[in-house]
């Protein structure tokens, strides 16, 4: 008589799908949390216009990309839960754990990852006025995923909380008391999955723990922003009440005398929503010169353009005044860590930043800034009082992870009460 063969067991699940959804686009990944695996990312745009897109990368495999009508959130989603079935990664998946959804705002309330409940969905619309562009499209992902997987647990993490943390002295505003809370005008700051990410890996490429480590992380990209890490939490951060204030970006002018605009509405006739496009959209480096791509205004630096160059130095100067001042609030510094677009890409920002603060223990070796890598590096040189690291960011993995974290915790403590 032959043995019973014993029972199979299928792995539980552990695939988590992120999405960021803006107000025409939806952007995605998918990873498998056993070994951070990446099995597929991709990108629908143009959604509710005449002609859609679709750009769909599997790992280790040739891109696809489609053109067609996407009148809406419900069919993007559709579209891109199509082109991972074309793969074996549907959503219809045993191996999914989770949907991961990055929120932009989640003010005060959100200090960490949450599984989307109704009560949650309603919070997260409660603070549109105060994240008009961006709220209201990660609410239709969610609303959509969940009437896809209504099975399936639906976890916001947002770009908030990681700044929670911060104490009342850098989070308020010197403004009467009454009227910022009536309003919610305070700092939140924003990129907090990016800079919670950077900040982590900043340690790791140390050899020591986050708790351990005083970190500067300078998210640089189109949308820029500075924040300061005390063992590994956030203490201050250049944003604001909305992703506008702080340091020079591609088309926000950061930090301004308010006065400004009600000069411009006074003197300028200009009216809120005008200002509004100014600073937002017709600001900064674009503002300044004509370009926001940082590797077009180094080419025109580099050609002679004045103009290019004082955009450039208008840069730099913002940027070096934040690094100062963080260090002022933290005291210590281990190590000061660019990241995004153009902090992972553009050396020649990187030593324009540090130059001339070698009296703080700042400073890059010429050889090591100038070399182009992928992962995480330090550039500064080996006797360097403080550590100064290129860190690439990677925002979509620390959804993932929080996700991932956030659902195994609940099965956890479902099996104990069990």
């Amino acid at each position: 008589m032959s043995p019973t063969p014993a029972p199979t067991t299928s792995p539980a699940p552990a695939r988590v799908l992120v999405l960021n959804s803006g107000s025409s686009s939806v952007k995605y990944q998918l990873l498998d949390m056993r070994g951070s695996d990446r099995l597929a990312m991709g990108l629908v745009e143009r959604i509710g216009e005449e002609t859609s897109r679709l750009r769909h990368t599997p790992a280790g495999g040739e891109s696809r990309e489609w053109s067609g009508s996407v009148p809406d959130h419900d069919a993007a989603l559709k579209a891109v839960a199509a082109e991972l079935a074309k793969d074996g990664l549907g959503l219809d998946s045993p191996e999914l754990a989770a949907i991961g959804h990055r929120v932009v705002h989640g003010g005060k309330h959100f200090t960490e990852p949450t599984v989307v409940d109704e009560a949650v969905l309603a919070e997260i619309e409660r603070l549109i006025p105060v994240a008009p562009l961006h709220n209201p499209a990660n609410l239709t992902g969610i609303r959509t995923a969940r009437a896809l997987r209504p099975d399936l647990p639906q976890v916001a993490v947002f770009d908030t909380s990681f700044h929670t943390t911060m104490p009342e002295s850098a989070a308020r505003y010197a403004i009467d008391v009454e009227t910022a809370d009536a309003h919610r005008v305070r700092r939140y700051g924003f990129h907090g999955t990016s800079h919670a990410y950077v900040s982590r890996q900043t340690a790791k490429l140390l050899g020591k723990t986050p708790e351990d480590v005083n970190v500067i992380v300078l998210h640089l990209g189109n949308g820029a922003s500075a924040s300061a890490v005390r063992g590994g939490r956030c203490v201050d951060t250049s944003m604001g009440l909305t992703p506008l204030e702080g340091l020079v970006m591609g088309t926000r002018s950061g930090d301004m005398d308010p006065a400004v605009i009600f000069h411009l509405m006074r003197v300028g006739g200009m009216s809120a929503d005008e200002i509004d496009t100014l600073l937002n959209k017709r600001s900064g480096l674009i503002g300044l010169c004509g370009d926001n791509d940082m590797r077009e205004i180094r080419r025109r630096v580099d050609a002679g353009d004045e103009r290019a160059r004082l955009a450039f130095d208008i840069y730099i100067h913002r940027l070096k005044k934040y690094i100062g001042a963080y260090y002022a609030v933290l005291g210590r510094v281990d190590a000061v860590a660019f990241t995004a677009g153009v902090g992972e890409n553009s050396a020649p920002v990187r030593e324009a930043a540090l130059a001339g603060l070698e009296g703080l223990g700042l400073a890059v070796d010429g050889e090591l800034n100038a070399v182009r890598g992928d992962g995480a590096r330090l550039i500064s040189p080996a006797d360097a009082p403080v550590a100064v690291a290129v860190v690439p960011t990677d925002e979509e993995m620390e959804i993932a992870t929080q996700t991932y974290a956030l659902v195994e915790k609940g099965k956890q403590r479902a099996s104990e009460d069990s």
